[in-house]
């Protein structure tokens, strides 16, 4: 099994290939749809998600897609089950297995993920529909006496034994320990709190027996907060972050897929550029790409807005998305590319 999962692993971090994170809860995407005016069904639902996922050339970018629930038991309109039309393309359907955030009691402003009751059977169910890979979020607030090393234990057992489950009933863990953007803190704040909460996630893998070449870490980029009158240029980004995971994250660990974290989507491509040129330049071990819901989603949504005549052009504005990150994957993104486009 072992080996499988490292081949899993290895693919999703394909040179010039990222994951498409379509795994929003209905209360999310519902937001979302609202903002533009269309309806929210189960149907239209799957609309919008069957239309990502037909994109023409989407496996040249793509190389996994995370799924919600609903979705991986939903079947196109062509009553093909929607993991069996992502794998026709060779693209790995993935699941996010978390049940979302609660409250950490005692700890005012600190969330914590539950969903592990129960989940060694729904990893089994998952697997037999067609997923190879999972996504499990942590969730790390910064703010005034935040995080606080409680809340990073917390967050990093449940992310381990998650991680394990995973590994023992066949699928590849994608491990998410989000450090939130939210807030003016500068970026020196976010690469504190990011790297204590790496240290945390590791510790625990290393004492669940999580093997790493068998997993991949999705990590938020050491940003500024989004409200810090002050927003670190992708250079410094680039170099905040990295100096982050060169402290924190093993060399055996197979990849590294960036969340975007609200991030537009051309700044997240343009820092993901930066990331990988000056990883090119440290030779850091890993393979850096990306792992987006909005920065892929924002520009196609905005089209397709529940019409089927806005089907061709919502598609190739995912491509195009999809495909200036794959350069940026690599280190080839240039901002011009979004003119020319």
């Amino acid at each position: 099994m072992s080996d499988e999962l490292a081949q899993i692993a290895a693919r999703m971090v394909a040179p010039g290939k990222g994951l498409l994170a379509a795994d929003e809860s209905t209360g999310t995407i519902e937001k979302r749809f609202k903002k533009l005016g269309i309806e929210c069904t189960e149907e239209s639902r799957r609309d919008y998600r069957e239309m990502l996922f037909t994109a023409p050339e989407l496996e040249k970018y793509i190389s996994g897609v995370i799924l919600y629930d609903e979705t991986i038991r939903q079947r196109a309109s062509d009553g093909k089950p929607i993991p069996e039309l992502l794998a026709e393309r060779g693209i790995i359907p993935g699941i996010k297995v978390d049940k979302g955030l609660v409250d950490l009691p005692f700890f005012p402003g600190e969330r914590f993920t539950q969903g592990l009751d129960g989940l060694a059977g729904r990893l089994d169910e998952y697997r037999r529909m067609g997923a190879r890979l999972a996504k499990w979020r942590g969730v790390i607030a910064i703010g005034e006496g935040i995080p606080t090393s409680q809340c990073l234990r917390a967050n990093a057992e449940s992310l381990a034994r998650y991680a394990g489950l995973c590994q023992v009933h066949g699928l590849v863990p994608i491990v998410e320990p989000e450090v939130l953007m939210d807030g003016a803190h500068d970026i020196k704040t976010c690469r504190w709190a990011t790297e204590a909460a790496l240290h945390e996630v590791f510790d625990a893998l290393t004492r669940y027996r999580v093997g790493f070449k068998d997993m991949i870490l999705k990590p938020n980029m050491v940003l500024s907060g989004a409200d810090c009158p002050r927003q670190a240029p992708p250079e410094e980004v680039a170099e905040m972050t990295l100096a982050c995971l060169r402290r924190t994250v093993p060399v055996a660990v197979t990849g590294i897929a960036f969340l975007s974290g609200g991030q537009s989507d051309t700044v997240a491509s343009a820092n993901l550029n930066a990331i990988n040129v000056k990883a090119q330049a440290l030779k850091t071990p890993w393979t850096l790409t990306f792992s987006f819901s909005r920065a892929l989603q924002a520009s196609p949504m905005a089209i397709w807005r529940g019409q089927a005549e806005n089907k061709t052009a919502a598609q190739q504005a995912l491509i195009r998305r999809a495909r200036f990150n794959g350069a940026a994957a690599l280190g080839q993104y240039d901002p011009e590319m979004e003119q020319a486009a």
